[in-house]
């Protein structure tokens, strides 16, 4: 390898997505005018080239590669207006120069190195290596994407500014290069050395060929060496003997020219890198907020808006910060706020005040920040923190050229975007959608498919109920991811609150899942065929079918239903089948709300009254064993009583029969027939009188102590409310406790505490009337429900001591 001719052509160091390396590469390039120009870059993704800088594409933009054995994994390189690599081609086309990528192609990218992906972050990039932490902003450091860097958290400074010591991590080279200059953070190193400062070509590129000889050495740089390797020997190849040096200009990262203008490269370290694996590389739109947040890329950008100002403005970063001054104070005029163009100029002056002293050609975003909360907001960061950084961040989000067709799914997702008039900005917005109106419908069905595809675009944010009842209808906390959500519920809603928010990742999905299917109803189906495959019971055989339904796949539903059909023949697990006749009412209830009628109503009839009557006989067995092993039973038991009482096609009476037998069973766990207990009160299957006679003979003085406080425990749970308004249960309950032999107490006690734990002011209110009652203290009881109620304990000690007494038995409980 001539590595005197690789240090002979002209190297030209860049940070990525720096403007001031852009601004200085393009003069550098007027002035020398090279025939041929190599670029940092995956070297099979050249072709694409065209389509980045043709006239349609507007940055930022980003080339995804991506693998197309099957296995979901891609990386991102992005580029910005502003970003050196994409002035360079942009060059090269205007002036009819030769351009080629030369990195190692994507396959090898995101082959496995030593157990990990070789990545393309450069060594001289500090994103991976330092976070900064402000104490008024919080943490906002850079955070990669697809898990190609890492933040070895190494920023600190020993403490005394001395060598650190084993137990506290080392300095990097960063902090160390931001102290020695008296900077607070490195991107105030940065901005002051290389960014704002106005440099001649030469004098910039020598200073940052410098630099990059300084920080190459930092940490362990084996795959960057070895890509030097690979970038070496990819420029001399294309090189050739037809063009001299000095007609060759070689773009790339500072520490990758550094290494070749030492001729600090080993050829033999290229052999190390793995062998590419089969992929493919696209063009793709990007954003400012990707761009800004992508851990390494974002490293030097942590505001692409106020950086494409300085770039626009060709490089003046004066003229940046006094064009976010105005766009704040505008903000906060139209906020109500008192705020002048003279608060403008103020702030403008302390900025630039604030860079002179810091030693800055011209101030930068630390400058802003500082200057407007002094001035405009008077010391409060609020506003600042809430509209200014957002603002310097920015929302733009890229386009890509007609030249870069886009596979199916992309296009069929662009297009059900625009018609249904979705978000495609990369900022969160919410809508509802009504499931009474069939173009909503649909848009739910294609978010869904979205959802089931894990295509990250509108998460689930909340919903409206159809009904009060319905099997195992349950509350929807707002903001609950729809993965969290039990499809039965999704399924009964009248209308649903999304949240939507497209970023790259959205489109890097869509062309992954590109292998699964031609349309989204393809890939969930797909999907969804993967996840019955996986299934062993019925209740999870029913919620694919409940997804396939929510998804409008017919095929799936179909092969969702057959499998419960033969998993419930043999399925011996109550849980399993409470969950799948939970599903099977929701879908008899609601299920032609998603346009599926291809299901058949008879057959989910059918479906659910075997099922039902399947799990009624399985009731007793699967109440047997310990607290921790019933609980999934219970849940189970709730949900078959909802669905007895919401579906008339089911046997209700085997049900109450079912759930009367674990009432009187003294061999299936007490929780679980105090539970059914509560159940059949609640339905009035049994009245005052015989509910108090269960509970007088399952509290008895004949019951073992434990047993007995785990039926009252169990019986608590369905609804302590009503329960607890029931004079005849109440006596019950005080006899029960009066009657515990000391010695047994303490044993009884912590059962006790969990049962009465969920007991509220209300219900408490009502437990000490009736027990007031109960012991005959007539008139005070209503001195004692004011007492509760003002919760002055001091005036119990006026009471009788009876009263005190039953306080005190309740204190011991409450």
């Amino acid at each position: 390898m001539d590595l005197d001719r690789l240090a002979a052509v002209h190297l030209f160091p860049v940070r990525h997505h720096s403007p001031r390396s852009s601004a200085t590469l393009r003069a550098y390039l007027d002035e020398v005018r090279p025939k041929a120009i190599f670029v940092e870059g995956p070297s099979d993704a050249t072709p694409l080239l065209e389509a980045l800088v043709d006239p349609k594409t507007v940055p930022p933009v980003a080339i995804l590669g991506y693998r197309t054995d099957g296995e979901p994994a891609s990386s991102l390189w992005p580029f910005a207006a502003y970003s050196p690599e994409y002035v360079a081609v942009k060059w090269a086309f205007e002036h009819g120069a030769r351009v080629e990528l030369v990195d190692i192609p994507v396959g090898t990218t995101l082959a496995p190195f030593d157990g990990a992906p070789v990545g393309h972050d450069d060594a001289d990039d500090p994103g991976g290596h330092e976070r900064e932490i402000d104490e008024d902003r919080g943490e906002h450091g850079d955070h990669g994407e697809h898990g190609e860097h890492t933040d070895d958290g190494g920023a600190g400074d020993g403490g005394d500014g001395g060598p650190a010591s084993a137990e506290e991590p080392q300095e990097s080279i960063y902090a160390a290069c931001a102290r020695a200059r008296g900077f607070r953070s490195f991107e105030e190193f940065w901005e002051a050395s290389f960014e704002a400062p106005r440099y001649d070509p030469g004098p910039f590129r020598e200073a940052l060929l410098a630099y990059a000889d300084l920080v190459r050495s930092d940490g362990d740089r084996l795959i960057h060496r070895a890509r030097d390797a690979y970038m070496a020997r990819s420029i001399l190849e294309r090189m050739g003997p037809d063009l001299a040096p000095h007609e060759v200009a070689a773009v790339l990262g500072a520490a990758h020219a550094a290494a070749f203008a030492a001729r600090d490269v080993d050829p033999a370290l290229e052999a190390r890198l793995p062998a590419p694996i089969p992929c493919a590389v696209t063009l793709i739109p990007f954003s400012f907020p990707r761009l800004s947040e992508q851990l390494g890329y974002g490293a030097g950008n942590r505001a692409p808006q106020y950086y494409q100002r300085a770039h626009d403005a060709g490089g003046d970063f004066r003229r940046a910060t006094l064009e976010v001054l105005i766009d704040f104070t505008e903000h906060l005029r139209l906020r109500g706020f008192m705020a002048s163009l003279a608060d403008t100029i103020e702030a403008f002056r302390l900025a630039v005040s604030l860079a002179e002293l810091r030693g800055k050609a011209e101030p930068g975003l630390d400058e802003v920040r500082e200057a407007t909360i002094a001035t405009m907001c008077r010391g409060d960061a609020t506003h600042v923190d809430g509209f200014l950084w957002p603002a310097v961040i920015g929302r733009n989000v890229g386009r890509v050229g007609g030249g870069i067709g886009k596979n199916s799914l992309q296009e069929e997702f662009w297009r059900e975007v625009r018609e249904r008039r979705l978000p495609a900005t990369d900022a969160p917005e919410s809508f509802r959608l009504s499931l009474t109106n069939e173009v909503e419908v649909g848009t739910s069905v294609l978010l869904h498919r979205l959802r089931i595809a894990k295509i990250p675009y509108a998460a689930y944010a909340g919903t409206r109920a159809a009904g009060r009842g319905g099997a195992g209808a349950r509350g929807q906390r707002r903001g609950q991811a729809a993965s969290e959500v039990p499809p039965d519920e999704l399924l009964r809603q009248l209308s649903e609150t999304w949240e939507a928010q497209w970023t790259p990742a959205t489109d890097v999905a869509l062309v992954e899942k590109i292998v699964l299917g031609d349309t989204l109803e393809q890939v969930a189906t797909r999907l969804l065929e993967e996840d019955l495959a996986a299934c062993h019971t019925t209740g999870e055989a029913a919620d694919v079918l409940l997804n396939a339904v929510l998804a409008s796949s017919a095929r799936a539903a179909a092969s969702a239903l057959d499998a419960c059909d033969r998993f419930a023949a043999g399925d011996s697990d109550l849980p399993s089948l409470a969950r799948a006749c939970r599903a099977f009412a929701g879908l008899a209830s609601f299920g032609s709300s998603r346009s599926l009628s291809s299901l058949g109503d008879g057959v989910i009839a059918t479906m659910l009254e075997k099922t039902f009557a399947r799990a009624v006989l399985r009731v007793h067995g699967g109440c047997t064993g310990s607290d921790e092993a019933v609980a999934p039973a219970k849940e189970a038991l709730r949900t078959l009583h909802d669905v007895a009482l919401s579906q008339p096609i089911v046997d209700r009476a085997a049900w109450f029969e079912a759930a009367r037998a674990l009432v009187d069973s003294d061999a299936v766990n007490p929780t679980a027939s105090g539970l059914a207990c509560g159940l059949l009160y609640l339905a009035q299957v049994i009245d005052d009188a015989e509910v108090a006679r269960v509970v007088g003979l399952r509290l008895g003085s004949a019951a073992p102590p434990e047993a007995a406080a785990s039926f009252l425990a169990g019986f608590l749970e369905v609804n302590a409310l009503v329960l607890v308004k029931s004079r005849p249960v109440v006596e019950a309950l005080d006899a029960f406790l009066g009657g515990i032999l000391p010695e047994r107490f303490k044993d009884t006690l912590p059962v006790l505490r969990r049962a009465f734990a969920a007991l509220g002011a209300t219900e408490r209110r009502y437990l000490l009337e009736n027990v007031l009652a109960a012991r005959k203290l007539g008139d005070k009881a209503r001195a004692a429900q004011a007492v509760l109620l003002e919760k002055d304990r001091e005036k119990l000690k006026e009471m009788s001591e009876d009263l005190s007494q039953a306080m005190d038995d309740l204190d011991d409980l409450l």
